[in-house]
């Protein structure tokens, strides 16, 4: 079971296969195995998250990120525990790459609770308007998930100090990413135009 992989310098964490979304270009909707095989058997434990991290010696890494082939926040309460044992230990800067739906997922404002434990969510905006994001990612939470996850980023700028949108260059039209660098302008968070894999 992979748990944890390294892109570039810096060390993964996969902890969930539960998304709320079903995105048509998502690596994991195709098969393919850009980092090994990250389809979890089950779910493993914050402990086993802890451990496996902790075996990696993670102070070596310049950034931790919580990012496999499901939605971290699914499991956002064990996410903030490995975090917070991790902070007591490490200096690390850990980033969560989300698709934004974190209160929706837990039925609750969850923004306060990242406040000195992540320093970096990159959030996939994906697409410039909430029919096409729905058309394009398939949301369990319908068209209202689009509102909400910019609503997310605005309120959770206001406790970590680097939040990011990303789309995705050929997934969407270039005219789309400039309305997507519209958005982000407004609330005030950068947008970073990933290439397709």
């Amino acid at each position: 079971m992979t748990i944890t992989y390294t892109v570039g310098d810096s060390l993964y964490v996969n902890t969930t296969n539960r998304c709320s979304n079903s995105c048509d270009f998502c690596v994991r909707s195709h098969g393919e195995e850009l980092y090994g095989d990250l389809w979890l058997e089950r779910e493993p434990t914050r402990e086993e998250i802890l451990a496996d991290i902790e075996s990696r010696s993670p102070e070596k890494y310049p950034e931790l990120v919580f990012c496999g082939y499901g939605e971290p926040t699914e499991r956002l309460d064990d996410i903030l525990w490995v975090c917070r044992e991790l902070k007591k230990k490490y200096k690390l800067k850990i980033r969560i790459n989300t698709n934004g739906h974190s209160d929706l997922i837990n039925g609750r404002d969850t923004t306060p609770e990242y406040a000195g434990l992540i320093d970096t969510v990159s959030i996939s905006l994906n697409c410039a308007d909430a029919k096409s994001y729905q058309a394009v990612c398939h949301s369990e939470f319908g068209e209202k998930s689009y509102d909400a996850l910019i609503d997310f980023a605005r309120r959770v700028k206001n406790y970590v100090p680097n939040v990011v949108f990303s789309v995705v260059r050929g997934s969407i039209p270039d005219s789309d990413i400039d309305i997507c660098q519209r958005t982000a302008d407004s609330i005030g968070v950068k947008l970073r135009v990933r290439e397709m894999l």
